[in-house]
C-alpha cells in the first residue's frame, strides 16, 4: 500500500463500508498518475492534446497518432507546432476532421492569451473546469481527467464516466449502473476525497493486481512488442518464419 495517500484512503473506508472492502482489496493506488509514457513530458498542452486525441478510441491508436503528431512536430507537441501543420497535416497524422479543430482551438486560445494551460494550479477546480470547457471539443470529462492528472485535485469524481458507474452498480451489487445525477450525490459523502473514490472505483472494474488504466495496459503492451522486437533482432535469435 502507498502510505502517501493513506489518509485519503482511511477516510473513504471510515465512510463507506463498500469503498472500505474495496480499499481492502485494492490498496492505496496512486489517484494522480499519468501514463503517456513519457509522451507528454511536463506539458499540460501536450497533456490535454493526448486527452483529445484519445476521445473515443482506444489507448493504443490515441498513442500511435499522438506519436505521429509529435514527430510532425520534431518533439513534444507545442501550440505552435500544432498550428504549424495545420488541420489536413493533422488529420494526415489520424485525426478526424473535428478532433483537429479541437486541438487546433486549444492551441490557438494557448497563443492568444484566452487560456494559460500550462499555469492552471492557481486556478480552483470550477474555474478551471470552466477555463477549459470553453474550448472546442474538451467537455467535463477531458477537463475532469485534466484536473486529476496533470493539476493533481483530489477532490474530483467524474459521474458521467461509464467506467465509474459500472463499477459503482457492480460494487453496490444494483441491477443497473446509476444515473450520473445519483453518482453526484453519492459523491458527496466522499468528500474531499472523490478523486480518490474513482480511482478506486476503476480499479475495481479489473481483477486486484492488474492494470486498471487502459493507457498503463497499452504501455504495458509497447514495452512487451519492443522487448520481443529486441530480442528477435539480437544475434543468435531465430528468425525463421
Amino acid at each position: 500500500m502507498n502510505s502517501a495517500y493513506e489518509r485519503g484512503y482511511r477516510f473513504l473506508a471510515h465512510r463507506d463500508p463498500v469503498l472500505a472492502r474495496l480499499v481492502e482489496e485494492y490498496g492505496h493506488p496512486d489517484p494522480f498518475e499519468w501514463h503517456d509514457g513519457g509522451r507528454t513530458g511536463s506539458s499540460n498542452f501536450a497533456a490535454m492534446t493526448l486527452h483529445i486525441v484519445g476521445q473515443q478510441i482506444s489507448a493504443v491508436v490515441a498513442f500511435v497518432v499522438f506519436d505521429r503528431i509529435a514527430a510532425a512536430t520534431g518533439g513534444i507537441p507545442t501550440p505552435d507546432g500544432v498550428i504549424a501543420l495545420g488541420t489536413e497535416r493533422l488529420r494526415e497524422c489520424g485525426l478526424s476532421r473535428a478532433k483537429a479543430a479541437y486541438v487546433l482551438d486549444l492551441a490557438h486560445r494557448q497563443t492568444n492569451g484566452l487560456i494559460d494551460i500550462e499555469n492552471m494550479a492557481d486556478l480552483d477546480d470550477g474555474t478551471a473546469i470552466a477555463a477549459l470547457t470553453a474550448v472546442k471539443g474538451i467537455g467535463l470529462w477531458s477537463a475532469q481527467t485534466f484536473l486529476i492528472h496533470q493539476l493533481h485535485r483530489g477532490d474530483v469524481l467524474p459521474a458521467g464516466d461509464v467506467g465509474i458507474r459500472r463499477a459503482i452498480g457492480r460494487a453496490w451489487q444494483r441491477q443497473s449502473p446509476p444515473a450520473v445525477e445519483e453518482v453526484r450525490k453519492m459523491a458527496t459523502a466522499w468528500a474531499p476525497y472523490r478523486t480518490y473514490a474513482a480511482t478506486l472505483l476503476w480499479s475495481s472494474l479489473r481483477p486486484a493486481g492488474e492494470l486498471a488504466d487502459p493507457k498503463a495496459r497499452a504501455l504495458s503492451r509497447e514495452t512487451a512488442l519492443g522487448a520481443a522486437e529486441k530480442a528477435r533482432k539480437e544475434p543468435g535469435s531465430d528468425q525463421r518464419s
